[in-house]
């Protein structure tokens, strides 16, 4: 019997280690100690409900386990073969317990392609890796294939880059081949920057050869015998783990000289990065790696002609690659035969915001948004009404609920308004205010422009200043002309992706909301109540009993009246800081 403990960021931080601890302490004093194994894994994915445990081989999925749970998973399930039912996930509609993930909506629709380890091995051990056939795909590649057909089977596989461009792998490769060097690179973007998006860490945290492994195909591929790991240093766990691997990868032959006895030599080293969101971009990255400025150039020349040190490098992202090793396994027809037409494979995304099931989940390409958010998400938090999704992070842009059923690909992304982008994605519900979520990601981009390019540097922060005195009831219609011609102009002028798209939630909102938009400017009202500056709190006479709840939470005294009779709020001392709405407990002070 084997008791997997979720290892990924988000259950460390909820204790999972102890329950870890826990578990073989437990399982010691009951004498169990060789018999049971406890393991550490990556990320299952289920973060909403974590931390979680998983007993094998029954497949019992514990979630929210806390360390004092220890004891009773040992003495009810191991012992005595009994599941604890209260541990359980409950699926929110039938209210009965679900036993296993694969009865569980949430896991019901997934492919995991890329999170294929994550959740079943110890990261930190690569004989796991190896009895999940880890490193069988490269054996095959330098045993079985010439270079010529590795790229020819990431080609027909139609894998596309994760990062967010969607450039096909397969030719990305062949380019990077054919340009003759004495020293040609592997690079390994990992420098995950958009808000909620988490999916490139979990993958290096839950599975970190099967990148390694990847990365050294490609390098085979392509003629490479260096690989770089770009990865943000706010990745800690990640970092830790990918060092483990590497020295465990080199001990076993697995990297270094010779590989399977061959003459294909190939070694990887980690770069670090220090959070800044234009690295992402792989120019940019590469000057940040070579100790520069991250900032991007104009293209021609691609990396893969002039990329590190000035020689040809190969830039793909951490689930560009995690996907590598099942193609050359499992063979292109597999893989071709899940996706669309055009956009071949599985996605990950981060699921976050309001949604019952905050994740991360791996779907099929094609897989409706309504799929995404209703059934593996579970709909909305406290039976709120949906109101967008932003994915693409800051770069993408908020759909509708008319946007709903549109199957996810990469073209149907963009014919919408958005993009795939890494795989964020953000939902909102009826209390958001889209135009200042636009100005939140305005201010994101803003904040990490390298500043290298007017469009950018100046246009954005134009862009923010014109949402920015929106939200504050300071705006006119011909402000939000200004929005939509200004944002056009950066589109079509900024240096780089991060720029190029960086004013999507403007126009993906000015598109899908302009009402909102309207009401701001014309009748100074945010329709969703969240913009502070345009609130209104006032009591309604009629329920108002007296309490002085209200006027003694108000901290700047701007409620009078005598106990037992109505109270009022002077608008010129109220900051609307909402502790009167807080402190009523008859639903008498309303917000306008």
């Amino acid at each position: 019997m084997h008791l997997l403990v979720c290892g990924g960021t988000g259950c460390r931080a909820s204790e999972s280690s102890l329950i870890l601890e826990s578990l073989k302490r437990e399982l010691e004093e009951k004498g169990l100690g060789n018999e049971v194994q406890v393991i550490m894994t990556g990320c299952f994915g289920f973060c909403e409900k974590g931390p979680v445990v998983k007993v094998m081989p029954d497949n019992t999925f514990y979630v929210q386990v806390k360390p004092e749970d220890a004891a009773v998973i040992v003495a009810e399930h191991v012992i005595k073969g009994r599941p604890v039912q209260r541990l359980l996930y409950v699926d929110p509609k039938s209210k009965e317990h679900v036993p296993d993930s694969k009865h569980m909506g949430f896991y019901r629709k997934q492919i995991r392609i890329a999170l294929r380890n994550c959740g079943f091995i110890n990261p930190e051990n690569i004989d796991e890796y190896i009895a999940r056939e880890g490193y069988s795909a490269l054996g095959k590649c330098i045993s079985e294939f010439t270079a010529a057909d590795v790229i020819d089977i990431i080609k027909k596989s139609g894998l596309r880059g994760r990062g967010g461009a969607g450039f096909p792998t397969g030719l990305k490769w062949e380019i990077a081949s054919k340009n003759k060097a004495d020293q040609k690179y592997v690079v390994c973007n990992a420098d995950e920057g958009d808000p909620g998006a988490f999916m490139d860490r979990s993958v290096l945290e839950g599975d970190p050869h099967s990148i390694l492994e990847a990365m050294a195909i490609c390098g085979y591929a392509i003629s490479a015998s260096k690989g770089l790991i770009y990865i943000r240093a706010e990745y800690p766990l990640a970092i830790q783990r990918l060092k483990i691997a590497i020295a465990q990868a080199r001990e076993y032959g697995l990297l270094g000289k010779n590989i399977f006895g061959s003459d294909f030599s190939f070694d990887i080293d980690l770069r670090y990065g220090a959070g800044a969101f234009v690295c992402g971009e792989e120019t940019a990255l590469i000057h940040s790696m070579e100790g520069m400025r991250g900032e991007p150039t104009n293209k021609p020349p691609f990396p893969a002609e002039s990329g590190f040190l000035g020689k040809p490098s190969n830039v793909n992202n951490v689930e560009t690659f995690a996907s590598v090793p099942v193609i050359i396994t499992k063979g292109w027809e597999w893989f071709s035969a899940i996706g669309t037409e055009k956009s071949k494979g599985t996605k990950v995304f981060a699921l976050a915001g309001k949604i019952n099931n905050v994740g991360l989940i791996e779907v099929p390409m094609g897989t409706t948004l309504r799929e995404i958010i209703f059934e593996i998400g579970g709909g909305i938090k406290n039976g709120k009404k949906f109101k967008a999704v932003q994915t693409g992070g800051p770069s993408g842009g908020c759909l509708t609920e008319k946007h709903l059923d549109t199957p996810i690909d990469f073209d149907n992304l963009v014919a919408a308004g958005s993009m795939m982008g890494s795989g964020g994605m953000i939902v909102m519900d009826e209390d958001d205010c889209m135009v200042s979520i636009a100005k939140f990601f305005l201010e994101f981009t803003v904040e990490e422009s390298c500043g290298k390019c007017a469009p950018c540097r100046i246009g954005n922060k134009r862009l923010h200043e014109l949402l920015t005195s929106i939200t504050k009831g300071n705006g006119t219609m011909a402000d939000l002309d200004r929005l939509k011609n200004m944002s056009n102009v950066i589109k079509d002028t900024a240096l780089c992706g991060l720029g190029q798209t960086s004013p999507n939630p403007v126009l993906s909102t000015l598109n899908n909301f302009m009402d909102e938009y309207v009401a701001h400017v014309t009748e100074k009202r945010c329709p969703a109540g969240s913009c502070r500056e345009l609130m209104k709190y006032s009591i309604i006479v009629d329920k108002c009993v007296g309490c002085t709840a209200c006027a003694r939470g108000c901290p700047v005294n701007a409620i009078s009246g005598e106990r037992k009779g109505p109270h009022f709020i002077d608008q010129e001392k109220c900051i609307k800081c909402g502790a009167c709405f807080e402190k009523c407990k008859f639903g008498a002070v309303l917000i306008n």
